[in-house]
């Protein structure tokens, strides 16, 4: 087997200690080589260092300052937005050839949602992740845009409070104004938008997402048959996502057309999906599927970024 690719996650907090058990535990191509934070005393620091991980409290001028750091191929930032941009300069000044995944919605290099359009990107220096409910509403989106136009596509994100921590709640704008974008970009839809709601419900609820899609007039069987394969290649990476119930269709007739602010009259194929994200609970209880399919895909993309560096 070829050598590893050297990676180091910037971000000692629920996110980035979540990923760092997901590469110690399942990372074929890519083993860690330090963990960064800035916390001298967060878990995800004092974990690190009992996994034999190196570690650093001085942020990403610590990461260069290790010795580990020459064998360091790629960076995942789980940090936050306006920290990644400076994180991004930083590395960049160091070490001009090293490549990032970016969990924040900082969103410096491509959208990438890896069943969408990672192959796409594999060169890029810097991919960005988007955002968790991006992740699990963009595929149903381009699954739609598969069979048919896309006019308009709404999403409606779900997440226990538990489990949205201080750089999710820092980044309440950047979430819908990326997510939103990257419907378009990568979803396909003609206007994006969405939404994002934390729950502070007892106990906490499993994240689960709302997505509408009205697109032209198209076979109801085609469109259920496209959503359902994208929701199987999802699952391969993400085992907890799936759908809630089966896919539902209404018909918008000419002579009944919806009035939609900034799109206008639309009449087609309305196609509502409700799906549900139980996180593997590798950190975090299993409610929190927001962070795991944040984590899941940010693997799944170094890994193959990895595999096609070493000619795999």
């Amino acid at each position: 087997m070829s050598k590893k690719t050297k990676v180091a996650i910037i971000g000692s907090g629920n996110i980035g200690t979540d990923l760092m058990i997901k590469v110690l535990r399942h990372g074929q191509h890519i083993e860690m080589g330090a963990m960064v934070g800035i916390d001298p005393d967060s878990d995800g620091l004092a974990r690190a260092r009992r996994f034999g991980v190196a570690t650093t409290h001085d942020g990403v001028d610590g990461l260069i300052a290790l010795p580990e750091f020459a064998d360091i191929e790629l960076v995942f930032d789980a940090t936050s937005a306006n920290a990644h941009v400076h994180n991004d300069a930083r590395l960049r000044a160091a070490k001009p050839g090293i490549r990032l995944v970016d969990l924040t919605p900082a969103a410096i290099g491509p959208y990438c949602v890896p069943v969408v359009n990672l192959e796409q990107h594999l060169q890029a220096t810097n991919v960005n992740m988007v955002t968790c409910g991006g992740q699990a509403t963009i595929p149903i989106v381009a699954a739609v845009s598969k069979v048919a136009s896309v006019h308009y596509a709404e999403i409606v994100a779900s997440i226990a409070s538990k489990s949205a921590g201080p750089g999710t709640r820092a980044n309440i704008d950047e979430f819908t104004e990326t997510t939103s974008r990257a419907i378009e970009v990568i979803g396909g839809a003609g206007k994006g938008k969405a939404i994002i709601v934390m729950n502070p419900a007892e106990p906490p609820l499993i994240m689960r997402d709302t997505v509408y899609v009205l697109s032209a007039a198209a076979d109801e069987g085609a469109v259920r048959r496209s959503i359902e394969d994208t929701v199987a290649a999802v699952n391969r990476y993400v085992p907890g996502y799936r759908l809630k119930q089966a896919v539902q269709f209404e018909r918008i007739a000419e002579n009944a057309p919806l009035n939609l602010p900034g799109v206008g009259r639309f009449s087609g194929l309305k196609t509502t999906v409700f799906l549900e994200v139980e996180g593997a609970a590798h950190y975090l209880p299993a409610y929190a599927g927001n962070l795991d399919i944040m984590t899941s895909a940010a693997l799944a993309t170094a890994e193959r970024i990895a595999a096609a560096a070493a000619g795999a």
